[in-house]
């Protein structure tokens, strides 16, 4: 499938910004990159949108260099990405989290 536009829930940035700060805290500077192989992760489904496995309703691509999953939808031509949730979380916090997400 092509896809030709990717959009995230506001939702996505405050997941994000989560992430970044965990990292940054841990050691300066890695949040950034975090955050930088996220966004590559996410641009990349305009390649592999709708060949992950899905979870919970959605599809669920595992990122590359973190142990973040980033769940999303696909409708027509555009994949929509609900959440970015760290997988070291207990399922059940992450299924809370993504029944709550709505486009």
């Amino acid at each position: 499938m092509k896809i030709r536009l990717i959009l995230a829930l506001k939702e996505v940035s405050e997941d994000l910004e989560d992430g970044k700060k965990f990292y940054n805290e841990r050691e300066p500077g890695i949040g950034d990159y975090f955050f930088d192989c996220i966004i590559s992760d996410i641009e990349s489904l305009k390649i592999y949108a709708g060949i992950h496995p899905r979870y919970y309703g959605f599809y669920r691509m595992l990122s590359n260099r973190f142990p973040f999953a980033i769940y999303y939808s696909l409708l027509k031509d555009t994949a929509i990405v609900a959440a970015v949730l760290d997988m070291r979380r207990k399922p059940a916090w992450i299924h809370q989290k993504l029944i709550t997400r709505t486009y």
